[in-house]
C-alpha cells in the first residue's frame, strides 16, 4: 500500500518521530476515506487536483481552522512528492493547490479613555516607585516603544533640545522617536526624583532602587497589574500598550508612513494591521449604534 510505504520512508529514511509519523497519518487515510467515498475506482495515483480542492472546501464546511486545512495539505504535498520520487505518479495533484489563509489575529488595543485613566489614576506607589512605574506606562503609550529599547534605554539617548529620543532596536537599527512637551516634563519629573532618590547618577534611564537597569520581568509584571484594571482586556503585555499608541496615532489621522518610521516596522504591511483594527473598531460602533444594525 503506498500510504504504508510513504510512512515506513519517513520513520527509516527521514528519521521522523513516532508523533509527526501518525499525525501524516491520520491525515492521509482520512483522505483516501475521502475521495473513496466518491468512488472505489479512485486511487492516490488517479486522484487530480480538483478532488484535492474538493476535499479542502469539505474540510472547511466540516469547521477546521485555516491552520489544520494547511497542515493536512502539508502531509499530502509530502506523500505526492514520495509518490514522484517513486514514479507512481507523473504529475503532482497537489502542485497547484493553494491552501486557505489563515486569519490573523487583530492587535489588542486599549481605548484612548481606557489608557488615559490608567496613567492619571494616582495609585501607584509613592516616591521613586512610583514615578518609575508611571513614566513606563507613558513612556510605552507616547512613543510605541518595545520592551527591549525601554529597558534598554540611557539618559544619553534623550534629547531634551530637539525633544528626540534615540532607539536602538531589531538588528540593533536605530531611530529618532519624537515626543511631546507633556512627556519631556514627565520625564524632567521622573529624573529629579530619580537622581535625589539614588547615591549616584546612573546610565540606564530605567532603573531599580538600587540603581541597576531594569529587566524585563519587572516591566511585565507592572504593566500586566495596570492592564488588569481594564476587564475587557484579554492580553496584558508591554506590546499592547505599543499597540495602544500605533491604533491611537492613525485614529487621529497619523500618516502611515510615518506610523511605520516610529515604530521602527521594516515593511509597510506591518503596519497595516493597525487599519483593519480601527475599521473593526468602526464596524463596532455601527452595529452598536445604528439601529437597523
Amino acid at each position: 500500500m503506498l500510504i504504508d510505504s510513504f510512512l515506513k520512508y519517513l520513520e527509516f529514511e527521514k528519521n521522523y518521530s513516532p508523533q509527526t509519523i501518525k499525525s501524516y497519518k491520520a491525515d492521509l487515510i482520512q483522505f483516501e476515506e475521502y475521495f473513496k467515498n466518491l468512488s472505489e475506482e479512485l486511487s492516490p495515483t488517479n486522484v487530480d487536483t480538483d478532488i484535492i480542492r474538493q476535499w479542502i472546501i469539505n474540510l472547511m464546511d466540516e469547521g477546521y481552522t485555516a491552520s489544520s486545512v494547511g497542515r493536512k495539505l502539508s502531509s499530502l504535498r509530502s506523500f505526492y512528492r514520495f509518490l514522484l520520487i517513486k514514479k507512481e505518479v507523473t504529475i503532482d495533484p497537489t502542485r497547484k493547490i493553494v491552501g486557505p489563509k489563515k486569519k490573523k489575529a487583530l492587535p489588542y488595543f486599549l481605548k484612548e479613555s481606557e489608557i488615559n485613566r490608567i496613567i492619571d489614576e494616582n495609585d501607584y506607589k509613592e516616591g521613586f516607585i512610583g514615578a518609575r512605574d508611571r513614566m513606563i506606562i507613558e513612556m510605552f503609550y507616547a512613543t510605541g516603544i518595545r520592551l527591549s529599547e525601554l529597558i534598554g534605554l540611557n539618559d544619553t539617548d534623550i534629547d531634551f533640545s530637539q525633544s528626540l529620543i534615540k532607539v536602538t532596536g531589531k538588528r540593533n537599527k536605530q531611530r529618532l522617536i519624537p515626543f511631546d512637551k507633556e512627556l519631556k516634563e514627565s520625564m524632567i519629573e521622573y529624573i529629579n526624583i530619580r537622581n535625589n532618590t539614588l547615591t549616584e547618577q546612573p546610565e540606564a534611564f530605567f532603573v531599580r532602587e538600587s540603581g541597576q537597569r531594569l529587566y524585563s520581568g519587572i516591566v511585565e509584571k507592572l504593566v500586566k497589574r495596570q492592564l488588569s484594571k481594564v476587564v475587557t482586556l484579554k492580553k496584558r503585555s508591554p506590546h499592547v500598550l505599543r499597540h495602544t499608541f500605533a491604533t491611537a496615532m492613525l485614529n487621529n489621522k497619523a500618516n502611515l508612513n510615518a506610523i511605520k518610521e516610529i515604530l521602527g516596522h521594516s515593511s509597510l504591511a506591518a503596519t497595516e494591521v493597525y487599519t483593519h483594527t480601527t475599521f473593526e473598531e468602526l464596524k463596532n460602533n455601527y452595529n452598536q449604534a445604528h439601529p437597523r444594525a
